[in-house]
């Protein structure tokens, strides 16, 4: 196991490199960059734009250099903690990106165990009452959950905390709140307005679980191992968790490794409604500004998450289910 990890991470590490020349690539693929974006802005304002401005703005922000040289720049800076600097924002790439991380990670992270933990049972209560109410209910709410846009099931929900409850879960702070220093209050209000964010992001992948767990779930309680424990007088409880659970949520756990980067970069929407400050609406913004250091870190770290997801999820598997071994 010790060598496959190693193993692993060796892979993970050229993942790495490659991704990155690739995401480089591809942000620098459509017409055009920063500076010009910003002198047709500065012609609409009615500001006059001479060439040397031009020259200055494009040596200063890098444009003149060839594009190898521009991305081995960024590459090496990466060494030092330096990952380029904004254009849009005038500001280090790396500060960006560290202030909205914790947020981002928090919702994610709290948003992924909100999944697990409600598909799991509810999955399983689906397929041991297999054409019962419950599961023609369960199944409903699961295709509405991923027949419904998550940005509008913000927006309703959205509307009802605000008409019925008279409360506003827009932002991840009350307006008290979010510029005031780190105590107990703000804690607790951080809290609270993360109930809403985390069920919208949550819903969909949770929709998705359910139904997988009840179809795997099926399929190992129509196995004859299943049938041979109840002859040799097992209970119903132990038989269920100590197998066919087991064996049902392999593809559960391996789901981990696309959900990390899904919910980070799927709630952008959901961010942008809700006025969530997270890395989400900032990759959107660098995207359409062409903002090609921040834009480029912002998908290095998604290629970082799926790499890491993709990881444990291996691990999780090894552990889960003696049968796999990779040795």
């Amino acid at each position: 196991m010790t060598g496959y990890m190693v193993k692993r991470f060796a892979y993970m590490l050229a993942a790495m490199v490659l991704m990155s020349f690739v995401s480089f690539v591809l942000i620098n693929l459509p017409p055009g960059n920063y500076v010009e974006m910003y002198v047709r802005q500065l012609e609409m304002s009615g500001t006059r734009v001479d060439d040397s401005m031009i020259a200055n703005l494009e040596r200063r922000y890098g444009f003149g250099l060839p594009f190898h040289m521009r991305y081995l720049r960024w590459v090496q800076g990466m060494f030092r903690g330096d990952f380029g600097r904004s254009f849009q924002w005038n500001r280090p790439v790396i500060d960006l990106v560290m202030s909205r991380l914790p947020f981002t990670v928090a919702v994610s992270a709290l948003s992924i165990l909100f999944t697990y933990v409600v598909a799991v049972p509810i999955g399983i209560y689906s397929a041991t009452h297999q054409y019962s109410f419950g599961d023609y209910i369960v199944t409903v709410f699961g295709f509405l959950g991923l027949a419904i846009p998550n940005f509008l099931f913000a927006l309703v929900l959205m509307y009802f905390l605000f008409i019925y409850f008279g409360v506003s879960p827009g932002g991840l702070f009350s307006p008290e709140y979010a510029e005031a220093p780190w105590s107990l209050g703000r804690l607790i209000d951080l809290i609270q307005h993360m109930i809403v964010p985390i069920v919208v992001i949550g819903t969909a992948g949770t929709a998705g679980l359910i139904r997988t767990m009840r179809a795997t779930l099926l399929d190992e309680l129509g196995k004859d191992y299943v049938d041979t424990a109840r002859m040799k007088g097992v209970s119903e409880l132990r038989l269920l968790y100590k197998y066919p659970v087991r064996m049902a949520v392999n593809p559960v756990l391996s789901t981990l490794g696309w959900l990390l980067p899904a919910v980070v970069s799927g709630e952008t929407i959901v961010a942008i409604v809700l006025n969530l400050p997270t890395v989400g609406p900032l990759l959107l913004s660098s995207l359409m500004s062409q903002d090609m250091y921040l834009a480029g870190t912002i998908v290095l770290m998604l290629t970082f998450l799926t790499l890491i997801g993709t990881f444990l999820s291996d691990l999780l598997l090894a552990w889960s289910d003696p049968r796999i071994r990779y040795e």
